[in-house]
């Protein structure tokens, strides 16, 4: 996964990510005492809705600043520290993820996708959300354009997939695609100044080699930037698109 978390910033400004994946939970079809991973757990609220859900829960994530969290908010829930690519696992019945798989590089989505295949048993669930394409657009541009006027390049170090190509994907793990939606969702940003913020909470790796003053000018920048486009009613937006997908690895 490439970006390392401020655990506690995430958890105190974007608590929104935990609740929205609420919603992914509903296309888990599982019966009470059914054994699922929660993958990229971060720092362990969605892995307690699971649990309270009647689930035994597995939560891995590669960060040690989220896990730390996730212990000691949640001690009865088993917390593994893995990479999402390489994680390894006894068999599960479903595995859930949530915002997640768009912090992985496209050449890495095949080792994934093994990675969870081999984590499920014959007839397991994976279920999960991600960004899909066209995700933040609006905010991304702003960001390449303000990149540009320094000389610098803008990469968007994340993968935004369609539902075609994340099918094929699934498909080519060995998984059989059961269900798939591709939709907008504006989400409200907390503060006075919301977009730049996330900036500088998702964007951090763009900003390798920048320091710490620049990089807050350069979120600022671009946030009076796409003012006009995601400031409405006195609150700040994000332009998210999501792929909400279902698949199931064949008995």
């Amino acid at each position: 996964m490439n970006i390392k978390w401020n655990a506690d910033k995430y958890a105190a400004d974007f608590s929104f990510v935990y609740r929205y994946g609420e919603e992914v939970m509903q296309l888990l079809e599982l019966p009470q005492g059914a054994e699922v991973i929660d993958l990229g757990c971060g720092n362990g609220a969605l892995s307690q809705v699971l649990a309270d859900k009647g689930y035994s829960v597995t939560g891995i994530d590669a960060s040690a600043e989220q896990l730390a969290l996730a212990r000691k908010a949640h001690p009865d829930i088993r917390f593994i520290q893995a990479d999402a690519t390489s994680f390894t696992a006894e068999p599960a019945d479903a595995v859930f993820s949530n915002a997640v798989f768009h912090w992985i590089d496209r050449e890495q989505q095949p080792q994934l996708l093994s990675a969870v295949y081999n984590a499920l048993k014959p007839g397991g669930q994976l279920v999960f959300e991600m960004g899909g394409a066209g995700n933040n657009r609006i905010i991304h541009r702003a960001l390449s354009e303000q990149f540009g006027r320094l000389g610098r390049k803008y990469d968007v170090l994340k993968f935004f997939p369609t539902i075609g190509e994340y099918s094929a994907l699934l498909e080519a793990a060995g998984f059989d695609v059961r269900y798939a939606l591709l939709f907008d969702r504006p989400t409200q940003l907390k503060g006075e100044h919301g977009v730049a913020d996330w900036i500088e909470l998702f964007c951090v790796n763009a900003f390798d080699g920048i320091d710490i003053e620049q990089r807050h000018r350069i979120a600022l920048a671009a946030e009076q930037e796409v003012r006009g486009e995601l400031f409405h009613d006195g609150k700040w937006y994000a332009d998210y698109v999501r792929l909400r997908m279902k698949a199931v690895r064949p008995e």
